[in-house]
């Protein structure tokens, strides 16, 4: 069974004359994880290494704690996880919503420039250069 967007799960609660079929036929769309278990989850799902993600983000140690669920990151170590991992956009902002951090929005540079990222399969040091490139901030800073 295929993952489905909010807006075809919205249309089929619309159209739903039996709330306890919805839940049933959907259980793997309302599933709720924590960061971690997401994270956990996406190494699964992508037969991703933790360690190379880790080393690939640039978090250093920090990431550790975020993988087990002892730190909670700002949405920059997010996002920067998020190109280690080369996270689609979709799969970004669900992982943001995970974290409980803003989604990513078009009508921001400094979004637009980490869309772009993503769509392009940009490492977070490429990234970076971007931001930097725009005058933006670039996604890390201090680690601790």
């Amino acid at each position: 069974m295929s993952e489905k967007d909010t807006g075809q799960l919205e249309n089929e609660l619309a159209e739903t004359d039996d709330l306890k079929k919805f839940f049933a036929e959907n259980e793997i769309n309302l599933r709720d994880f924590t960061l971690a278990q997401y994270l956990s989850f996406l190494l699964d799902e992508k037969n991703l290494s933790k360690t190379d993600v880790i080393k690939k983000s640039e978090l250093g140690d920090y990431a550790y704690h975020i993988f087990a669920g002892r730190k909670n990151p700002s949405r920059e170590k997010v996002i920067a996880l998020a190109l280690a991992m080369q996270l689609s956009f979709e799969e970004c902002q669900k992982l943001l919503y995970y974290a409980d951090a803003k989604k990513l929005y078009a009508r921001d540079i400094w979004d637009d420039v980490i869309i772009y990222a993503l769509k392009n399969n940009l490492s977070v040091t490429a990234a970076n250069e971007l931001l930097t490139d725009f005058d933006q901030t670039p996604l890390l800073g201090n680690v601790d």
